[in-house]
């Protein structure tokens, strides 16, 4: 009959204990460092691939004209509102001065 006399409950050595726990989490780090350096790899491949051979010429962009914006003072409202309730203040201590389109 075999000698398992590690193997009984309540009689677990410590040290195997953790030495097995924190070499198998150290063991899962090593797996996830090696994983993300290959991924990293892979897609710098194919970047590479699909990458133009030449970059073409720059367009000349028009300077974007302002439009009035619709229902203005329907925005201004809901912009208020959102803000007085992200602030916790009242819509009324709110004033908003400008608004661009982005």
């Amino acid at each position: 009959m075999l000698n398992a006399s590690w193997m009984v409950p309540g009689e677990y050595n410590l040290g195997v204990v953790v030495l097995l726990g924190m070499g198998i989490v150290f063991a899962g780090l090593i797996c996830i460092v090696i994983l993300c350096v290959l991924m990293g790899k892979v897609v710098r491949l194919l970047e590479k691939k699909e990458a133009p051979a030449a970059d073409p010429a720059p367009v000349a962009v028009a300077p974007a004209v302002a439009e009035p914006i619709p229902n203005r003072s329907e925005l201004v409202a809901a912009i208020s509102c959102c803000l007085a309730e992200e602030l916790g203040t009242d819509v009324s201590a709110i004033r908003i001065v400008s608004l661009k389109k982005v």
